[in-house]
C-alpha cells in the first residue's frame, strides 16, 4: 500500500480572509478525512501574505475538532524557531485532546525571510547549528521521564508523539537515517536532491524504538480536475506564487490566469517549471501515469500532496479525484 497524505499551508486567496482560509482548511481535512487520506499536515510559514498556517499548532487544533480518524500533524514545524519545550508543550497537549492522532514532523528552516527570522529566533547561527541536539531533546521531553528529570513538559511526557525528519537537501537525511526516524522530503518544491536523499537515509538507517525499518514520504503539488485544461488552469495559482516568490512579491494566493505566458518570463517560466517538475496536475488519467512514474522512481513508502488551488470547491473536488489514484496505486502495489 502507498498510503496518500494531505500537506495544508491555509492559504489565504486572493478576494478572501484569514478567517475562511481556515474554515477551508477544516472543510478541506473533513474531506481528506471522508476519502481515506491518512494524515492532514499544516506547515509553519512566517510573514506571507498568502498562508494562514503560521500558529501552526493552533491551526492543528483547529482541524483536529473538525475530524474523527484521521491523523493530524505538522509538516513541519520550524523547531530552531522554537525551544524544544515549548513544542513539547504545545504537541503534548494536542495529543491530549486528540489522543493517537498527532504527528510532529520537524524542519531546520525559518519558513521566513531573514529579517523574521531573526525576529522569530534572535540568534539565527544557534538556532541552525543546535537542530540536532533540539531534536534530542524534544524526544526526551515527549518520552517517559527518567528518575530525578530536571525538566518536564506537561503535558508531553510520556506521550511519545511520533517525530517525523523533514528536509529539502542531504542534511536531515543524514540525520533521520542516525536517529532511526520516519523522514520526508520536501520534493514538492526542492526537487533536485530527492534521490540522492533517499539513497542516503535508507542506505544510512539506524534501527530504533520508534523505528525498524527506513521510511520515507515524498511531497508532490497537485491539482487534479475533469480535464487536463482545467487543473492546468488552476495549477496557474501555484505557478503564479512561485514566481512571485522570487520577485520578493508578497500578497495573498493569486487567482488562476487563462494563460501564464503574459505573467512570467522565460528565465521564471523555466525557474519554476524545475522546481515543480514533479507536480502532479491534470485529469484523472494523466494525474494517474504520472503519479506512477513518480512512484516507480523513488518507492516511496507514502506520498503527502500539497493542493494550492485558489478555489475551495476546485480544491476539495482535486481531493476527491487525487483519493481516486490513490485507491488505484494502493490496488496496483
Amino acid at each position: 500500500m502507498v498510503p496518500f497524505s494531505i500537506l495544508d499551508l491555509s492559504p489565504v486567496a486572493e478576494g478572501s480572509t484569514v478567517r475562511q482560509s481556515l474554515e477551508s482548511s477544516a472543510r478541506m481535512a473533513e474531506k481528506a478525512e471522508e476519502f481515506g487520506y491518512k494524515r492532514f499536515w499544516l506547515a509553519e510559514h512566517h510573514g506571507m501574505p498568502g498562508i494562514a498556517s503560521a500558529a501552526t499548532s493552533v491551526v492543528i487544533g483547529h482541524v483536529g475538532a473538525a475530524t474523527k480518524r484521521i491523523r493530524i500533524g505538522s509538516g513541519g514545524i520550524m523547531l530552531p524557531n522554537h525551544s524544544p519545550l515549548v513544542i513539547a508543550e504545545q504537541f503534548g497537549t494536542l495529543e491530549a485532546l486528540f489522543p493517537g492522532r498527532i504527528d510532529l514532523g520537524l524542519g531546520r528552516a525559518p519558513g521566513t525571510d531573514l529579517r523574521t527570522a531573526q525576529a522569530l529566533r534572535r540568534n539565527l547561527e544557534a538556532g541552525a547549528n543546535s537542530f540536532p541536539n533540539d531534536v534530542v531533546e524534544l524526544q526526551q521531553l515527549l518520552g517517559t521521564p527518567v528518575e530525578n528529570q530536571a525538566i518536564l513538559a506537561v503535558p508531553g511526557n510520556g506521550s511519545h508523539i511520533p517525530i517525523w525528519l523533514l528536509g529539502s537537501s542531504l542534511y536531515s537525511a543524514q540525520l533521520a537515517a542516525m536517529l532511526g526516524l520516519p523522514y520526508a522530503f520536501a520534493s514538492h518544491f526542492a526537487p533536485d536532491m530527492l534521490l540522492d536523499a533517499i539513497a542516503i537515509y535508507r542506505d544510512r538507517f539506524q534501527p530504533s524504538a520508534t523505528l525498524d525499518e527506513p521510511y520515507v514520504m515524498v511531497g508532490v503539488m497537485g491539482a487534479v480536475a475533469a480535464t487536463d485544461e482545467e487543473a492546468r488552469y488552476h495549477f496557474t495559482s501555484a505557478q503564479q506564487q512561485f514566481v512571485n516568490l522570487r520577485r520578493n512579491v508578497r500578497g495573498p494566493f493569486p487567482r488562476p490566469v487563462a494563460d501564464m505566458e503574459d505573467f512570467w518570463s522565460p528565465m521564471e517560466k523555466m525557474n519554476v517549471e524545475h522546481t515543480l517538475r514533479y507536480a502532479v496536475v491534470g485529469s484523472p488519467k494523466t494525474a494517474e501515469a504520472k503519479l506512477t512514474e513518480f512512484l516507480r522512481e523513488t518507492e516511496a513508502d507514502e506520498v503527502i500532496i500539497s493542493m494550492p488551488i485558489h478555489d475551495i470547491e476546485a480544491r476539495l473536488k482535486s481531493v476527491e479525484l487525487f483519493a481516486g489514484l490513490g485507491s488505484f496505486m494502493r490496488a496496483a502495489a
